[in-house]
């Protein structure tokens, strides 16, 4: 019985850490475009960061065949895109004031940050 508990602890210190406190990567545009993966459960990077006033192209290549990962949302910018499963799909970014955006699928369970400075 004892067992079961200690599981039961471990899968929900594992569920907290996944959703709240893992930490992905991070990167800055600079040449404007970059590539964000779609593969285990994350974008990669999923922390962005674009020049402010500026059009930004991000090509999403989606590996991950699970149907959350299947749609863009980025609802701020009112950008919604379908990613295509092994096809890179351009986004566009058009210029933006500085801010943060979030972006995420339809279930919110991939998300990344659009850092605009």
């Amino acid at each position: 019985m004892m067992w079961i508990n200690l599981i039961g602890l471990v899968v929900i210190g594992l569920i907290v850490w996944w959703f709240w406190l893992y930490q992905t990567k991070s990167t800055e545009v600079r040449d404007g475009s970059i590539e964000v993966r779609v593969k285990d459960g994350v974008y990669q990077p999923a922390n962005i960061t674009v020049p402010a006033n500026e059009s930004v192209q991000l090509m999403f290549y989606r590996e991950d065949a699970t149907p959350c990962a299947e749609t863009l949302l980025i609802p701020e910018l009112e950008i919604s895109e379908t990613l295509v499963l092994n096809q890179r799909v351009m986004v566009t970014i058009p210029p933006q004031k500085a801010g943060r955006y979030p972006f995420h699928c339809q279930m919110q369970m991939y998300r990344g940050t659009l850092v605009i400075k």
